[in-house]
């Protein structure tokens, strides 16, 4: 019997400690388009690249031009996050992902053409 107990303390304390953990949560403004930062305190900061964006391609594409102007500008990052109407938008090499949650599962949306240019999956036939 107190060893159930002990099964139930445990569990109920594993629960308690999780939802004491601070999420990132995207903002919800419709059309606003945000980069995803760190501030100098460690904090995670929403900037705001575009507005009236009308879905999450756009706003991965403003993200995508940002990203190119400082290469340009001789800036190191190649790799940057954004967020659109409560989703998390991720620029990466292999091409654009999206998820709901700052640490949740990352799906594909966007992948790079040979030439660079970015399409929906399976738009490019290989031979």
């Amino acid at each position: 019997m107190s060893r159930l107990f002990a099964i139930a303390v445990l569990a109920a304390s594993t629960l308690a400690l999780a939802g004491c953990e601070e999420t990132v949560q995207a903002p919800l403004d419709t059309g606003v388009c945000y980069h995803v930062g760190t501030g100098p305190d460690g904090k995670i900061k929403f900037n705001v690249v575009a507005r009236n964006q009308p879905n999450i391609e756009h706003c991965a594409a403003q993200l995508e031009g940002m990203r190119l102007r400082f290469l340009r500008l001789g800036g190191q990052t190649r790799e940057i996050s954004g967020a659109y109407q409560g989703n998390f938008i991720f620029l990466r090499r292999e091409g654009i992902f999206r998820a709901q949650r700052w640490e949740g599962n990352q799906y594909l949306m966007l992948v790079r053409s040979g030439d660079g240019r970015l399409v929906v999956p399976g738009a490019v036939q290989t031979e």
